[in-house]
């Protein structure tokens, strides 16, 4: 422990120079937006999400004396009214919770569902894929809602605080509205031709058929009416009776605006499917990672599985003394043979045989290390080992490529006085979800189901992630919780899909092993390969001379804009909160601290 030990000590006198920077939950009087602050520093417990509106939702929470728990439910709330394109109460997530009484990391697998009468041919016809954007805009996509359960079954186990007092704040901010930035413009913009297609979602979010000007006041007051519905009668609401009802209806008979000319399909969800819903409480992934412990989700996630099989790949090696193509090479590499692991063993536990244990064992992860060269790049697609019978640089069956799925979605991490810590990914997956907005109720309905495989990846080759009833799809949602000895030392998550995995990957091994500060570490420039034949490189690494040294070891690269959006809290030895979210990416995040100087 003395390299972590050690920088966290380092990060001492950094944050004494950032405590002037912290940021602070406005007086609740306000009606000026907060400012949005990357990193802050303080007591009291933190929030980190990319919207300061949300993050002051959490830290108001803290500070009249709600735990993590509140916290965190408070700002995914919020973020389901100030990004309703990434997250709401139309679609789902993972919640991992960090309890400082008892020192244990649990989970809440909130993931959305499949109708039962879902089949592996859900998104075929005539025994062929359909395009995807016809699965993407229809309600064939929509899977039964996760994300009010979540809140429940995290309250009820957690939780300090009544769900309608939490609501509250997300409540007066969708009616009251909110400071339209560039980035919600940009989303709108981005969505422009779906949402005009139906009526509820371009009155919502194109009012008077036009994009929301930045700095205009954006107001939701059907979704206000919704969460005060929810807090009167509890999450349930939306699993029956009339909330319920107008979630069927809009994915059976989806409401198409006769004029235009899209396919939308209709999805076969019933109020029977809503009914059965239920999250699963279950055990955390754990991988050793230089003497920490690095906690994360299951399955139905390959988020915990995938990153902990790249870690265990990467321990072998002292990334810190590397030069800089030598560490990304390496972390290219051992993404490379942790998505090709994945995509052959990773599925949903209760429809298929997943075996998580052995795919996070270091026996398993030493033999596919053993694949990786210096001086020479891997291929993609890579082909699978088998984690049931590890062999030295062994692989097993066909390789097959990584399947898509959309980049959209949204992270939030809290951090309270007491030290427990959530680390909580929510999505409604491609930004704008299905583009159904429910009528009369204010928020979009997921179009999760699209994480499902439309047909076997490869011909052949056996694939965990195809439909079935009530299965929930194969996510790369990877919140994740890393203790010392007992005791939480950082948070972290990420949005953009199956980037979601490297971009947590990456922050960890940049600020555990090359000792970035955590704000340092989410804004480094990234790569993402997901065995893929390319691996995409954002601006700052392309127009790097690293990229030419690793292009002369076989490495080739594609370009991606952006790659996720991350957000983390730490906790620093002597006893305050840093909490680090974007500089840039969205628009740059908004970490926040209940005192961001001294003691309570």
């Amino acid at each position: 422990m003395r390299g972590p030990a050690a920088r966290q000590l380092a990060l001492v006198a950094l944050a004494g120079a950032l405590v002037s920077t912290g940021a602070a939950a406005p007086p609740t009087t306000t009606t000026t937006p907060p400012a949005k602050v990357p990193v802050a520093v303080g007591y009291g417990g933190a929030v980190a999400s990319v919207d300061a509106d949300a993050s002051a939702a959490g830290i108001a929470v803290l500070r009249s004396g709600g735990n993590a728990v509140d916290a965190a439910i408070a700002t995914a709330a919020a973020l389901g009214v100030t990004e309703p394109y990434s997250a709401g109460i139309g679609g789902g997530g993972y919640f991992v919770y960090y309890d400082a009484r008892s020192h244990r990391v649990h989970t809440i697998d909130g993931r959305e569902t499949a109708p039962a009468t879902a089949t592996e041919t859900l998104f075929q016809e005539n025994g062929l894929p359909i395009p995807f954007a016809e699965g993407q805009t229809s309600g064939l996509g929509v899977g039964v809602p996760g994300t009010p359960a979540t809140w429940k079954s995290a309250l009820d186990a957690w939780g300090t605080r009544p769900l309608g007092k939490l609501l509250k704040p997300a409540e007066k901010l969708a009616r009251d509205g909110f400071t339209v930035d560039s980035t919600f413009r940009a989303q709108t913009e981005l969505n422009q031709d779906r949402f005009k297609d139906f009526p509820a979602t371009s009155k919502l979010f194109l009012p008077g058929g036009a994009l929301p000007a930045v700095g205009s006041t954006f107001k939701n007051p059907d979704l206000a009416a919704t969460y005060a519905e929810l807090g009167r009668k509890g999450t349930g609401a939306l699993y029956r009776g009339p909330i319920a009802e107008d979630i069927v209806r809009a994915v059976r008979t989806p409401p198409v605006d006769p004029a235009a000319t899209r396919k939308v399909r209709a999805g076969d969800l019933t109020t029977g499917d809503l009914r059965a819903y239920a999250t699963k409480r279950q055990d955390p992934t754990r991988v050793g990672y230089r003497g920490l412990d690095v906690y994360s989700m299951a399955p139905s996630s390959s988020g915990g599985t995938t990153v902990g099989e790249a870690l265990n790949i990467l321990e072998r090696t002292d990334l810190s003394k590397l030069s800089e193509a030598q560490y990304l090479h390496r972390f290219i590499e051992a993404s490379r043979i942790s998505f090709a692991d994945r995509g052959r063993w990773v599925g949903d536990p209760a429809a298929v045989p997943v075996p998580t244990r052995e795919l996070l064992s270091q026996r398993f992860a030493d033999s596919r290390a053993c694949l990786i060269a210096p001086d020479k790049a891997l291929t993609s697609p890579l082909a699978p080992g088998d984690p049931r019978n590890p062999a030295p640089c062994a692989t097993t069956g066909r390789a097959a490529p990584t399947t898509y799925e959309g980049e959209n979605t949204t992270h939030l991490t809290a951090a309270d006085r007491w030290g427990n810590v959530v680390s909580y990914t929510l999505t409604i997956e491609s930004t704008g979800g299905s583009a159904i907005t429910v009528p009369g109720r204010g928020f979009l309905l997921n179009n999760e189901l699209t994480d499902f495989s439309f047909a076997p990846a490869a011909p052949g080759v056996p694939d965990p992630n195809l439909p079935g009833p009530g299965k929930r799809p194969r996510s790369s949602m990877a919140p994740t919780i890393v203790l010392d000895d007992g005791h939480p030392v950082l948070a972290v998550g990420s949005p953009g899909g199956a980037t979601i995995i490297t971009t947590v990957l990456q922050t960890l091994i940049g600020h555990l092993d090359r000792g970035l500060p955590l704000v340092d570490a989410i804004a480094a420039p990234r790569a993402s390969q997901r065995n893929q034949t390319t691996t995409e490189l954002e601006p700052g690494l392309w127009n790097s001379p690293v990229r030419a040294e690793l292009e002369a070891i076989g490495q080739g690269f594609r370009q991606n804009p952006e790659i996720g959006a991350a957000t983390g809290v730490q906790r620093l030895p002597d006893g305050r909160w840093l909490a680090a979210a974007e500089t840039s990416r969205r628009g740059g995040g908004s970490a926040m601290v209940v005192h961001p100087q001294g003691r309570p």
